[in-house]
């Protein structure tokens, strides 16, 4: 599951209450400053994993072993990492998705319609160029807290 655009800290809380209402219990990513006192232990009880972005920990093998291990395992994640405008998207979900053998579930937060929208879900085909620039298309009609430009997909050498 992908979540977009993230552009508030209230995002988290529309995402939790969301979870909520959908009852099941979604696993999320969050940057490791978040999981230290006093709040740590919170952020874990809730399904929380604390990732430092500052180094390269091969993230999208750990979360396709989670996947393996757990066959109702569900993770969210923000493709943007930040709260920040963007000029490109991070991909790792996409990789994840397509070593796991997983469909990714875009979900948009609109908060202009005060709505959760939740895109039916998209197994990756391989060709990243074509399946990003479906789930782009998806969020371009979505209105963040704070408003920001959806990038169109660029890969870089990696992608």
């Amino acid at each position: 599951m992908i979540v977009a655009p993230h552009t508030s800290n209230w995002d988290f809380i529309i995402g939790v209450l969301a979870r909520g209402a959908l009852n099941t219990r979604i696993h999320f990513l969050g940057k490791h400053q978040l999981f230290i006192p006093p709040w740590g232990w919170f952020f874990r009880a809730i399904g929380g994993s604390p990732v430092d972005r500052r180094k390269n920990n091969n993230l999208v093998d750990s979360a396709v072993q989670l996947f393996e291990s757990k066959p109702d395992y569900k993770l969210a994640l923000a493709p943007e990492g930040t709260r920040s405008p963007v000029k490109r998207w991070k991909c790792g979900f996409y990789h994840i998705a397509s070593k796991a053998g997983v469909p990714i579930v875009p979900v948009g937060l609109d908060f202009s319609r005060r709505t959760v929208v939740i895109h039916t879900p998209l197994q990756p085909s391989g060709d990243i160029v074509q399946d990003m620039g479906v789930i782009l298309n998806f969020y371009r009609h979505i209105k963040g807290r704070h408003p920001k430009v959806i990038p169109d997909y660029a890969p870089d050498a990696k992608h």
